[in-house]
Formats: structure tokens, sequence, C-alpha cells
């Protein structure tokens, strides 16, 4: 089976085959294009067409199909909401109180956490009856998913889980970029279509010569159009229809329940409805939903999903609709409660836990789920008190929430946290916020803002760094920063503040220094600090695995050299490296994180940040822990 970085290289590699593919059909339809104006240019004068002609009408034509390309791709530049937004999805708050839009979300979030990734924005396409879905956004971070109204009435939990887990799949395997960069270039060829039905409209009624010409010109402009239209399905199919078995199979090892997404795919064979999209995208956006968006002749060659029973047998080859849907529950009204786990009181900080993979084998962890992580995620979800969770789905309160996790225990040092932060409105949120905090572990923290960053990351720039502020404030007001201090900001400053895309290219050779940086980090954190004696020891055995691993020079920079802004900086400089090579780079961390055979919760913590800002999503490293467990 693949891995993270391979699937995404892998997606990077159909990108240039896109492109190669999309050339092809620009000169398939500037021929078409030249053919007709010769023939006009005859008609009208009865001589040939000169080459003139025939350069001028290529270059428009040309220069018409990528301006539009050009223009597609720079209107989705905002990533998934964009896509969302254009289909007239409406986003479902974290506070919700519709049942199906709960059920959803909690559907949602379970997968985010037990993948590791920052829960996506959620949409519903509430004109839409047939049973559907998408997901769509240029990274990990910023993905959506949306759902079809159909899809939330007629679909028990179990379906509506294995329909989720299928778009996660499209997520973790770098689909997603592909599928709207596709959406965006694949619309300049289907333009001209759109231009002939303007022309024709535009003269028709009229008996002039030239009118005629130019009439004719429009249905020629028309057709051409759908030449292009072929070459778009051509190339949609070309590039999706396999990658619908690999998210199908996906979902199965997500959810562990085959049953799922089949019987899902059984309700949309038995439903009048399919999952055919009535919005005017449907046709641009056909390769991105979970079902047929449009009706397809020549479906064979041009349909960018396999045939359902295909699907439904390559999932469940025993699967009996006769036996199957007498025994499906109607969609239900509210989620399914999970009694509610209380913390223990025990201290996690320095929780550890044995861990027997190696380097390889855990750097080939991220981007993966399985149901044993759902299953946790499901149970950690539980487990936060509802006081907890009705605050971090509020937009105004989730903020406050996550400054709160920050506070010292020692009233005198709160007060000087709070004191310190700009604002006196903020700092009095953050104040009320802390009873809904106090007594959660270190392993509490990145589930708790995981959460509260669905609800914050709609907010208006200023808010969110007012927010940013308020926990920098937080953070400095006793003059130090803690390694769990680094990770929370490190983390929230991936999410909240506005970065641009860096070209991912470049190889760790380049960023040797850089890389040393985050080794020594997160070496400093797998040794404890009151191991005096061995400190010295552990921390170059660590330096050394992980510098051997990556192939950089061995070298142990001193604390004071591990500044929060070194630390920041570094990791921001290795976004930009390729895919193939952050898995290096996660290979050579994990080296260094578990050379004594074992891992903790501030490394398993720092490790998961690291993979939230390089874009690699890391899943929880203890999902075998009872989550009570974790309490401080």
């Amino acid at each position: 089976m693949k891995t993270f970085f391979e699937h995404q290289s892998l997606a990077r590699r159909n990108s240039r085959a896109m492109v190669v593919l999309f050339f092809l059909a620009v000169a398939a339809v500037i021929a078409a294009v030249d053919v007709v104006l010769g023939a006009i240019w005859l008609w009208s004068t009865g001589a040939p067409a000169t080459t003139g002609v025939y350069v001028a009408g290529a270059l428009v034509t040309a220069g018409i199909i990528f301006l539009v390309s050009l223009i597609n791709v720079a209107r989705l530049s905002a990533g998934g909401a964009a896509v969302a937004r254009m289909v007239g999805a409406r986003p479902v708050a974290p506070s919700t109180a519709d049942p199906l839009e709960r059920r959803l979300r909690n559907v949602v979030e379970e997968m985010a956490i037990a993948a590791g990734m920052r829960v996506p924005e959620v949409y519903v396409m509430d004109e839409e009856r047939g049973i559907n879905a998408f997901a769509a956004g240029w990274s990990v971070s910023e993905a959506v998913v949306a759902v079809t109204r159909g899809t939330l009435e007629r679909l028990t939990r179990d379906e509506l889980q294995g329909i989720i887990g299928h778009e996660f799949s499209h997520i973790l395997n770098g689909d997603m970029r592909l599928n709207v960069r596709m959406l965006g270039v694949l619309a300049g060829i289907v333009f001209l279509g759109s231009i002939g039905e303007f022309v024709m409209r535009s003269v028709r009624g009229t008996k002039e010569k030239e009118a005629i010409a130019i009439f004719v010109l429009g249905v020629a402009l028309f057709i051409i159009g759908y030449i292009g239209l072929f070459f778009a399905r051509l190339i949609k199919a070309a590039v999706s229809r396999q990658r619908e078995f690999l998210a199908d199979a996906s979902s199965v090892q997500f959810t562990r329940n085959p049953e799922a997404i089949a019987g899902a795919l059984d309700q949309i064979r038995s439903s009048a409805a399919g999952t055919l999209i009535a919005n005017r995208y449907a046709e641009e956006m056909s390769h991105m939903f979970f079902g047929q968006s449009v009706k397809m002749w020549m479906g064979g060659l041009l349909s960018t999903h396999p045939p359902l029973d295909e699907r439904i047998r390559r999932v469940h080859p025993r699967f009996q609709p006769s036996a199957y849907r007498p025994t499906r529950q109607e969609a239900p009204i509210a989620d399914m409660a999970v009694p509610e786990a209380k913390p223990t009181g025990r201290r996690s900080s320095d929780l550890a836990a044995a861990w027997g993979h190696t380097p390889a084998e855990s750097a080939a962890l991220v981007g993966t789920m399985d149901a044993g992580k759902v299953d946790y995620a499901a149970r950690l979800l539980a487990a936060i008190p509802p006081g907890l969770r009705d605050a971090l789905r509020d937009r105004e309160r989730a903020g406050p929430v996550i400054a709160a996790l920050l506070l010292a225990e020692p009233e005198a040092a709160r007060e000087r946290q709070l004191q310190a932060i700009p604002g006196v409105a903020i700092a009095e949120r953050i104040r009320q916020a802390a009873p809904l905090t106090r007594g959660l572990g270190l392993a509490w923290h990145l589930p708790v803002i995981d959460l509260g960053l669905s609800a914050l990351k709609p907010l208006q720039t200023a808010a969110k760094v007012e927010i940013l502020a308020a926990i920098e404030a937080v953070i400095h007001a006793d003059r130090r920063v803690s390694l769990h201090e680094f990770v929370v900001l490190a983390l929230l400053r991936s999410e909240l503040a506005p970065r641009p895309k860096a070209p991912e290219t470049r190889k760790i050779r380049e960023l040797a220094g850089e890389a040393a940086t985050v080794l020594a980090l997160v070496a400093y954190a797998g040794t404890r600090a009151d191991a005096t004696g061995a400190r010295d020891a552990a921390l170059q055995a660590a330096v050394r695995a992980g510098a051997a691993t990556l192939g950089i020079p061995e070298r142990v920079p001193s604390p004071a050299e591990l500044t929060l802004d070194a630390a920041s900086a570094a990791l921001e400089a290795l976004r930009s490296l390729a895919p193939m090579q952050k898995g290096v780079l996660v290979k050579g961390l994990f080296a260094a994180v578990t050379v004594d055979g074992t891992i903790r919760v501030a490394e398993a913590g720092l490790m998961r940040v690291v993979g939230a800002v390089l874009d690699c999503p890391l899943p929880p490293l203890f999902e075998a822990l009872d989550p009570a467990s974790l309490a401080t």
C-alpha cells in the first residue's frame, strides 16, 4: 500500500499528466476552430483563407481558453470554501441545533481527530435531493466537506460515515488538490460552447448575409464547445475513475464496516434521484462528487465514476440488498449518545508508551486512519465535558477557551497572564472560560484545539489576530516558553495566520540548517529535564539517530538557540520540501523521538504539530490508552 507521501507525489504526477492532456485538448479545439474559420471564409469570399486568418484564429482561441482557465484557477484560489459557495452550499455552524447536521458534524469531527488533521468546514447543499458529497481544498488544513440534503435525510449514521470516510480518503491521498486544479483548468476548453450559444442568441431573426455568417459561426462554436466538453470529460474520467475505487476501499479501512459504504451505494441505486446534481456547475464538478452528478452518454468511456454494481462488488463481494435493506434503520433524528468518561486526575505530561515501530513504519502512519483510531476519537470526544464542547462550537467562546488551556494553576501566576493580555474584553472572556479547561491534561489539548479551530477559522482576520495576540501574551507573561506552549502557538499560527502557498520542490540538503533545528527541538522534547545525569547522552543519541536518517551533519544547538522564532522559521521553511522529502524528514524526526523505544505525550504532541505545519497529518499515537486516563 502506498504511503501518504507517495500518494501526494502521485497526485503531482497526475497533475502533470492532466496538463499534457489539457494542451492536447486545446490543440484539438484550435484545429476545429480553424477548420470552421476556413470554411466560413471560403463561403463568404469565394477564396481560400490565408495563413494569417488561421494564425489569428488559433491565437484568439488559445487566448480565450487560457484566460478563462486562469480566471477560474484564481477564483478558486480561496480553496474549498470557494468551491462550496460555487454550488450554493451553506456552511454548517459548529453550534448548529439541527439534529441531522449535528450528526454530520460529529462524524466529521471523529474522522478528523482520528486522522490527526484539523476539522474541515462542513457544508450542506440544501436544494439537492440526490445522495452525493464532495471534498475540496488546496491542502489538508484548508479542506471542506459538503453533502447534499438527500444524504443527510436518507442515510443511516453508518452509511453517512461510509461516505465521509470516502471523502476523507480524497483529502488524505492528494486527490482533492488535483480535483480543484482540474476544475479551474478545464473550464477554458468548454467556454467556447458558451460563446457560441451567446452569438446564436444575439443574431437570431436577422436576415443579412453577415448576420447569417455570424450565426453559422455561433453554431460552429457551440458544436466546438461540445468537442471541448468531450475532451474535458475524457480527461476527468482518465484521472479520477481509479481514485474512486481507492477511496471506497479506504472508507472500509477507516470504518471496518463494508456494509456502511455498500449500503450507501445501494441506497443510491434504489433512489429515483440517485446522485444527480441540479446545480449549473454539476458538469464542471462531476469528477469531485461521491457519485455521478450528471447523466452521461458513452458512459463506459466518459463516466468519472465506476458503475455502482462494480463499486459495491469491490467493497463487499457478498453484499445482498434483499438481506440488508430490511435490517437498516431509518436515519435517526439524533446522534447516538456515548457515555461520558470522567477524568481520573492522573498526571499526563510525562506519560509514555512503548513504541514498537521502526522510523520508516512510524513515518508511514502519516495520512492514515483506521477503525481503531475512529473508535478512539469517538471515545475521546464523548469524554469532553458537554459545557466545554458547547463553548468550542461557539465562535465567540472558542478562542478564549483555547487561551485558557495555557493559564497557570497558581492564582497569582494566572492573574499575571490575564493582565498581560492586550484588551480588557478578551481577557475577561478568557477568565470566564478558565473553569472549563481546569483539570484537563496535556493530552487533551490538541483535540480541544482541533475542535475550537473549526469555529475560529471562518472568523475575520482581525478577530484571529486578536486571539493570537492574547495567546502570545499568556505564553510570554512569565518570560519563558515551554515546549507545550510552543506546540500550541505553532499550531495556531499555522492555522489562523495567513500563509502564502509554498512551492513544494526543495530537498532536505538545501534546508539542512532548518532540518537540524527541528531535529534538535524534538530531541530536547524526548529528554527529561529531571534526568540531568543521562540527559546529554540521551540528547546526543537522539540527534545522532535523526541526523543519520536525514543525511545531515550531526549538531546539537544549545537551548538558547532554540527560540520560538527560530523553530517557527525553520518549520515554515520546511513546508517547501517536496512530498517524498517530507517523508524523509518525518522519518528522521521519528528516529530521534523513538531512539529509546518509547514515545511520550510531549513528543507525540510535537510530532503532530510538525505534521500539521507541513500539511502531513499524523493520527493519534496513544489510541490504545483510555481517554479518561489522560487528565492532569
